[in-house]
């Protein structure tokens, strides 16, 4: 059985590198007061038709929809901001703050052809900052985005922001694109000439180079954009520049969900090839509203965690998972003694490794070089009788054997002097 394609197992080894993530976005976002949120992974299919938008990639093509026994129509999640909006509603969090800074970390799944950087079970990391207006939010957002990339010693990226507007400007908008684009319709790809008249902005997000070149001189929507949005987009824009955060303005730049206005922005990289997003997001002003809840502005953004282990595994080598003792004992009797000197290991929090095996002390001793240990304790009849432990440097190979009440009283040295 191998498993389903678009899905990969996540190994030990491998497991550690997302343990060292985690504990590095924590604090960062700790710091600023956003808390963990953790949603189901399935919510009723209804939540994304609302949500994402009806001619949309992701509902035509890639959600994962099936009947559970109740008959309800359920879907696998395909990204975060909606759950984390329902969740918002349902649990009324907005009766508790008046600003909720929320960030998950979890599987998202989409019908998609797998490649390097895109599975269909992926990872995403968000963030969603849901009660605010004021554009020092947006920059907020950006800014922690910025800061955990940093922090992960990853600086081959750049950010790209535009405004998109409220939704009766981008309506006026669609209208003159359609206009522009009608006159090369034949010369457009499949996808981008089927969405003309549905989704006109989404072929400006088209990869398709001779699309990209159509695109490329047609109008942009900041010509549409009224007084109050263009002044809103300058006050982020100013925000980022008092910050030194560089960035570059792309007219072109749509994201591919419905709910998103004003600010959009991707922060992206030149090593992934055609999936060159790392992180995504934007603001969302309308969708609690849309979905029932309360009018609550908001501003977000999603990290792809596959593609950013991928950016990072240079730095991700330096990740030991070994242990650095190997405890190996002889029988029963040795056994029993060798449990006063692990609850002192784990006292200390040293990483170590006990023996299972019934092998002799040669055999052991093999698998302690081989585990990658830095020392092994030795536990054998000699010791237990006489209350000590043997302690082996297994990169220099000097053995020594100490009293127990020793190793207890002293242990930081007896482990890492040498």
């Amino acid at each position: 059985m191998q498993p389903l394609r678009g899905t990969k197992d996540i190994l030990p080894e491998e497991s550690i590198i997302w343990q060292y993530l985690r504990d590095i976005v924590t604090p960062i976002l700790s710091t600023c007061n956003y808390n963990e949120i953790t949603t189901p992974i399935i919510e009723n299919t209804e939540l994304f038709y609302r949500t994402i938008g009806d001619d949309t990639d992701i509902i035509n093509k890639e959600m994962y929809n099936f009947f559970d026994q109740s008959q309800r129509k359920i879907t696998l999640r395909p990204e975060g901001t909606a759950s984390i909006a329902r969740a918002f509603i349902s649990n009324k969090m907005y009766n508790h703050n008046s600003i909720n800074r929320l960030w998950y970390l979890g599987p998202m799944f989409r019908y998609e052809r797998p490649q390097t950087g895109r599975q269909r079970q992926f990872h995403q990391l968000g963030i969603e900052c849901i009660g605010s207006n004021n554009p020092i939010a947006d920059v907020e957002v950006i800014r922690l985005a910025i800061l955990i990339l940093n922090t992960l010693d990853y600086k081959q990226y750049k950010l790209e922001i535009n405004s998109i507007g409220k939704i009766e400007e981008r309506e006026q908008y669609k209208s003159i694109l359609i206009n522009y684009l009608e006159k090369y319709i034949k010369d457009l790809d499949t996808d981008s000439q089927a969405r003309i008249h549905t989704n006109p902005l989404r072929i400006l997000d088209s990869k398709n180079s001779r699309t990209q070149e159509i695109i490329y001189d047609a109008p942009k929507l900041i010509s549409c954009l009224n007084t109050e949005s263009r002044k809103y987009f300058d006050n982020v824009c100013e925000l980022l520049e008092s910050l030194s955060i560089p960035y570059s303005i792309n007219y072109n730049l749509i994201r591919g969900l419905d709910y998103y206005n004003d600010t959009a922005f991707e922060i992206k990289t030149k090593e992934l090839g055609s999936q060159d997003t790392i992180c995504g997001g934007g603001r969302y002003n309308s969708l609690i509203e849309q979905l029932g809840g309360p009018s609550t502005p908001s501003v977000g953004w999603a990290i792809g965690i596959e593609r950013l282990i991928i950016l990072i595994k240079n730095q991700l080598k330096l990740i030991n998972i070994c242990p650095y003792v190997y405890v190996i004992n002889q029988n029963l009797h040795t056994q029993k003694y060798t449990w006063k000197v692990i609850n002192i290991l784990e006292t200390q929090k040293t990483k170590f490794e006990l023996d299972l095996s019934c092998a002799n002390f040669s055999k052991q001793l093999k698998k302690a070089y081989n585990s990658g240990a830095k020392k092994c304790i030795i536990i054998g009849d000699n010791e237990v009788n006489q209350q000590n432990i043997t302690i082996k440097d297994l990169e220099s190979n000097i053995q020594q054997t100490i009293k127990l009440e020793v190793f207890i009283d002293q242990i930081q040295y007896v482990l890492y002097s040498q």
